[in-house]
């Protein structure tokens, strides 16, 4: 079938032709040059592999303890343990994952292992729950602020 005359069937259908008018609209958008700006929400960024605000907010956070594991491929940050000279008898681990490109707190994920030294060995204990949410409140508020003085210059 030629192209007149596939142009001549449409003609007399009017939804066709009314999609078809919808179509040259939306690719008449594309024509313009303009790229649109970027979006300051979304903070996307894949040039690790994972939201390098939030990456690199989790580095800082976690900087006073010993690394482990760093992978910014896989997003996975995983200390040593670290004893606070001002309290030698108890030590912890952490492991930060960061599960997603864009900044977002879901995108974050924060877990603990506490130790307590009893009789010469290290024996295993509770981590209370506001210390993981406050490691991630401050990986979070550091990870913003991050992309706040990205965005100043």
């Amino acid at each position: 079938m030629s192209q007149l005359s596939v142009l001549a069937t449409l003609g007399r259908r009017p939804a066709t032709l009314a999609l078809l008018g919808l179509a040259a609209l939306g690719l008449s958008a594309c024509a313009n040059k303009e790229r649109p700006r970027a979006d300051l929400a979304a903070s996307q960024v894949t040039t690790i592999g994972v939201n390098s605000y939030l990456w690199r907010a989790s580095l800082d956070a976690l900087s006073f303890m010993p690394l482990l594991q760093a992978d910014s491929a896989g997003g996975v940050v995983i200390t040593d343990w670290y004893a606070n000279t001002g309290n030698p008898g108890e030590r912890m681990k952490v492991t930060v994952s960061i599960l997603d490109q864009d900044l977002r707190a879901d995108a974050l994920r924060v877990a603990a292992s506490r130790q307590v030294g009893q009789g010469g060995t290290w024996v295993d204990a509770p981590v209370q729950a506001a210390t993981v949410q406050k490691l991630e409140e401050i990986i979070l508020t550091r990870a913003r602020d991050l992309r706040r003085s990205a965005f100043k210059d």
